[in-house]
């Protein structure tokens, strides 16, 4: 992993700790490891999660939920404090 964050990272990253330049053991290129393996095998495809969308809805509607209770109660407390109050604007000009 630090090898190919290394690479990446362009010639200046084989230098030394003060700016001497070290003869690199091995030849460094970049590569992707993505979809295949070192040896060139492709990967098989990943689990699929079951319920993959029931899973993600039943975490975020309920902390959206909770989340909206929250700024309420805490507008409501600023309001009663009157530490943040809108002002009635009246448009009967």
């Amino acid at each position: 992993m630090a090898g190919r964050l290394l690479a990446a990272t362009g010639p200046w990253a084989r230098m030394g700790p003060i700016g001497i330049r070290r003869s690199p053991s091995t030849a460094i290129a970049p590569s992707r490891n993505v979809t295949a393996t070192q040896t060139g095998a492709i990967l098989p495809k990943p689990v699929k999660m079951p319920f993959g969308l029931l899973r993600v809805f039943s975490v975020v509607i309920p902390f959206l939920y909770v989340g909206t209770q929250i700024s309420k109660s805490f507008a409501a407390l600023l309001e009663e404090h009157d530490i943040f109050v809108p002002e009635d604007d009246d448009d009967d000009d």
